[in-house]
């Protein structure tokens, strides 16, 4: 039983290492190949600030939160799903050391699903005295789903750019032997708390109609390196 056991481990070792040897002396034609593309983000999200400070006290902060409200009902967003409140304050310090009148802020993060929309509701906002609106950032939700596409279109890629250097060799192009993922980039979203696009910076003339706006298209990238088998 022994002997059986140890002959099959011997074979079994052999054959993986011929295996091995086979491959590496099969005539083979290797290809790096980068596959891109650009998509338009479809998750636009923006900071709103409303605060009593911005109209000196003149209008109230539950009048601004009716405002916000207006204008994205009319824009038909769902306040629910697309609008987060994120952070609640006043300025009761300030009020008990110097005995100024409090004013309160609250902070919300709008989820926009294309840039029209958004134009729309900057618009909207800068008519009714919202002005600090930032850019938050910008995503694609399918950038997985997306990935894997662009894979399989640049393995085929490479495959026709194989085809084309074996043509003039009068030599056939045999199956892959070897496909390795080699990377998938993207760039071009945009992340930032600190800066980006205010409504504060748009003339009066300019709210006539929906805002022109447009964010940076996200590209990517997929990058795979075949081995073909010459025949």
């Amino acid at each position: 039983m022994k002997n059986i056991l140890l002959t099959l481990l011997l074979l079994v070792t052999t054959l993986s290492f011929s295996q091995e040897t086979d491959y590496a002396k099969i005539p083979q034609l290797q290809t790096k190949t980068t596959f891109t593309t650009e998509v338009s983000p479809d998750k636009i999200v923006l900071s709103i600030v409303l605060s009593e400070n911005n109209t000196r006290g003149k209008v109230s902060l539950e009048e601004l939160e009716k405002r916000l409200q207006l204008v994205l009902k009319q824009n038909k967003i769902d306040l629910k799903k697309q609008l987060t409140l994120t952070d609640l304050s006043s300025n009761f310090q300030d009020y008990f050391l110097k005995k100024t009148d409090v004013q309160k802020t609250k902070n919300y993060h709008l989820q926009l699903g294309d840039a029209m929309t958004a134009g729309k509701v900057l618009r909207g906002l800068a008519n009714q005295d919202i002005s600090n609106v930032r850019l938050l950032k910008t995503e694609y939700s399918k950038i997985e789903e997306l990935k894997i596409e662009l894979r399989g279109k640049a393995v085929l890629k490479a495959r026709k750019q194989a085809e084309s250097m074996v043509k003039s060799l009068d030599q056939e192009l045999g199956p892959a032997i070897y496909i390795s993922d080699l990377e998938t980039y993207f760039s071009g979203g945009y992340k930032s708390r600190a800066a980006g696009l205010n409504v504060a910076n748009y003339s009066m003339e300019s709210m006539e109609s929906d805002l022109d706006v447009s964010f940076e298209k996200i590209r990517v990238d997929a990058t795979v390196t075949v081995y073909f088998a010459l025949k």
